[in-house]
């Protein structure tokens, strides 16, 4: 009976290709709700941030996440509809993260999403991760389109994905260990900057030599479009914990500058060589990592220098936001791909696979 009348409801949306979307996303410790208009237009964005909570722990604690999204969801959807000055009765659809992710985090989001678009009989839309990565760059530029190269980075994810269209993805290249957010979190761990890693190494290694240390990174030289970070992250820990053994003093922004230069390069170096080989002219940016200074610095002249269109977001659509998720559902919904009530979290998968189911 749900999925019946949200069929129609969908149908009618995708034929006046609008809709106004609330969206949700809890896949980490970032309980975010959005209203976005269109797939483009953001008419509101809370974010409320788990980072104070979890740096008392060093990372994220999963349990302490999941129970933070459920005393949050409530207020922050208020927030967001507020914002937006629209009505729950105002919104045509729900979109939510269904993964991947912390399954237990997706979870809470997934199920309060379920519950309001089975109450209000709206459309429901379950939107990957990723994806909603790669749309923020829609959110920021009103005149992208596909086709285009996409860099996706943060803690979780490394992927280079060739974007044929706003549904169309081809995997070419991912991390075959750690994450670069991840590497980026564990030599802050080891240089005892604490959580979250990624912004406290970039803020450092301005201050340092980023030519002291040649960190080398695995597979940068190799014809493919993966990546390796374990090698370079060893290599550093290696370093320090030599330098403890020998009671020297430790050179932390010159160790930040030259691991941050190391990964940076690897990143940039991949994401060129696709451009290249399969001649798209257009390089997005999407993740958490996309606000690194050095890489956007660094990424930016590349492109220059080859005539490749670049494109990133706002730092604070690089992080996990609503507003991202809005706009992957929008394109989602015009493929014609709603969910029912059954929808489930995953905690891992692909882009490429989620739109072959």
């Amino acid at each position: 009976m749900y999925f019946d009348i949200a069929k129609e409801k969908a149908k009618n949306l995708i034929d006046k290709k609008s809709a106004l979307i609330l969206a949700i996303e809890s896949s980490c410790d970032e309980t975010s709700v959005a209203v976005v208009k269109d797939g483009r237009k953001i008419l509101s964005n809370v974010i409320s941030t788990q980072i104070p909570i979890h740096t008392l722990y060093g990372g994220v604690v999963p349990e302490i996440a999941s129970r933070n999204h459920t005393l949050q969801l409530t207020s922050v959807t208020e927030e967001a509809l507020k914002q937006a000055n629209v009505s729950l009765d105002d919104i045509d659809a729900i979109a939510v993260t269904q993964g991947p992710g912390l399954i237990g985090a997706l979870l809470t989001g997934v199920n309060y999403a379920k519950a309001l678009a089975f109450s209000k009989k709206k459309v429901l839309i379950g939107v990957h991760h990723i994806q909603g990565h790669i749309c923020a760059n829609f959110l920021e530029y009103p005149e992208l389109e596909p086709p285009f190269i996409a860099l996706a980075v943060s803690g979780g994810h490394s992927h280079i994905l060739k974007v044929s269209d706003y549904c169309d993805f081809s995997l070419l290249g991912a991390t075959r260990d750690d994450a670069v957010g991840e590497a980026f979190d564990k030599v802050a761990r080891v240089l005892g900057l604490g959580y979250p890693g990624g912004i406290k190494i970039d803020a450092l290694a301005k201050e340092g030599n980023d030519e002291a240390y040649n960190f080398t990174t695995h597979l940068e030289k190799e014809d493919t479009y993966d990546f390796s970070f374990s090698g370079v992250k060893t290599a550093v820990v290696n370093l320090v914990h030599n330098m403890e053994q020998k009671g020297q003093e430790i050179p932390e922004s010159d160790i930040a500058a030259s691991f941050q230069k190391s990964v940076v390069r690897m990143l940039i170096q991949k994401a060129i060589k696709a451009a290249k080989d399969t001649g798209y002219d257009k390089i997005v940016l999407a993740g958490g990592v996309a606000s690194n200074s050095r890489l956007r610095e660094d990424i930016k002249r590349m492109c220059n220098e080859n005539n490749i269109l670049l494109y990133y977001p706002s730092p604070v659509l690089c992080t996990d936001n609503g507003a991202m998720i809005g706009s992957a559902a929008f394109y989602t919904l015009m493929q014609g791909k709603i969910s029912d009530i059954d929808l489930n979290a995953f905690a891992t998968g692909g882009l490429d696979e989620f739109y072959r189911k």
